[in-house]
C-alpha cells in the first residue's frame, strides 16, 4: 500500500515572486556543488586521479605569484650566491690567505705586528726584573714573583695578537727585541720603587700604543678589530695601570728603608 502523494506547497501569497526564484536558484547551485563533491569522492573511491587538475591549478597560482613578486623587486633565485661569488672569489693561490677579507687592510696588519713587538719587549723587561729580584743578594721573592707573572701576561698578550692576526688572514712578522737592563738599583729611590715606577711607565706606554692601534682600525673602518682591541686588551690594560699605581703609592710612603720594603715584599708574597 503506497503512501498518499501530498501536493507541493506553493509559497505563501505574501512572498514575492523574485524571492521564490532566488530560493530556487540557490537550491540548484547547492545541488550542483554537493553533486560535484560526491562525484569527486566517488571518483576517488574508484581510483581515478581527480586531484591532478587541482594541483596544477595551485602550481599555476604559485608561479604567477612568484613572477609578480619578481616584478615588484624581490630577490631572484640564487642572486645572493652569484653576488657572493663575484665579490668574494676564493683565490687559487695557496700563498694567499683564504680567510682574509677586503675589510682587513695592510695598515692594520702592520700595526698588529708592531704591537706584538711591543708586548714582547715589555715581557722581556719584566723577565729581567724577575731575575734581578730573585738574586740571593737582593732576594725579594714577592716582587720577583710579581714581575714573573707580569712577564707571562705580556707574552700572553703578544700571542693573543698573533692568533688574531692569523684569524684575520694576516702574516705574523716578528721583529728584534731590545735587550733590557740588568740592574734596577737606584741611589735615591731604591730598587723596588724604581722598578715599579718603570713598570707604571711601561703600562702607560702600552696603553698609548693600544689606543693608537685602535685608531688605525677605526681609520680602516674595521669594526671587528676595534671590538677586539677594546674587549681583549684595553680593558685589562686600564686595570694593570691602576694596580701598579697603587704599588707605587705604597712604596713612596715606605721610602728606601730595607725593613719597610721587606714587609711590602712579604705582603705581595702572601697575596
Amino acid at each position: 500500500r503506497s503512501a498518499p502523494v501530498r501536493p507541493a506547497r506553493s509559497p505563501p501569497s505574501h512572498v514575492p515572486h523574485t524571492l521564490t526564484m532566488s530560493f530556487a536558484l540557490s537550491s540548484c547551485a547547492l545541488s550542483s556543488v554537493v553533486g560535484g563533491k560526491r562525484a569527486s569522492v566517488t571518483g576517488g573511491r574508484l581510483g581515478k586521479k581527480t586531484t591532478a587538475p587541482r594541483r596544477a591549478a595551485i602550481s599555476s597560482l604559485v608561479t604567477r605569484a612568484a613572477v609578480g613578486a619578481d616584478k615588484q623587486g624581490a630577490l631572484k633565485p640564487f642572486e645572493a650566491i652569484v653576488e657572493a661569488k663575484s665579490q668574494h672569489p676564493v683565490s687559487d693561490n695557496r700563498s694567499n690567505s683564504f680567510a682574509r677579507t677586503p675589510h682587513f687592510h695592510a695598515t692594520c696588519e702592520a700595526a698588529l705586528n708592531e704591537q706584538i713587538n711591543i708586548e714582547y719587549n715589555i715581557s722581556y723587561i719584566y723577565h729581567s726584573m724577575f731575575a734581578y729580584f730573585a738574586r740571593d743578594n737582593v732576594f725579594l721573592p714577592g716582587i720577583s714573583a710579581h714581575f714573573r707573572k707580569e712577564s707571562v701576561e705580556e707574552r700572553g698578550h703578544a700571542e693573543l695578537l698573533m692568533n688574531y692576526q692569523i684569524q684575520r688572514g694576516g702574516r705574523v712578522e716578528l721583529q728584534a727585541i731590545m735587550p733590557p737592563q740588568v740592574d734596577y738599583d737606584h741611589p735615591e729611590k731604591g730598587d723596588a720603587l724604581y722598578a715599579f715606577e718603570l713598570s707604571l711607565s711601561l703600562e702607560k706606554l702600552n696603553n698609548d700604543r693600544l689606543i693608537a692601534l685602535h685608531k688605525v682600525a677605526g681609520a680602516a673602518d674595521d669594526a671587528n678589530m676595534m671590538d677586539f682591541i677594546e674587549g681583549a686588551l684595553l680593558a685589562d690594560q686600564v686595570k694593570s695601570i691602576e694596580e701598579v699605581s697603587r704599588f707605587v703609592g705604597q712604596l713612596r710612603r715606605l721610602g728606601n728603608k730595607g725593613d719597610a720594603v721587606w714587609h711590602f715584599d712579604q705582603a705581595m708574597l702572601d697575596a
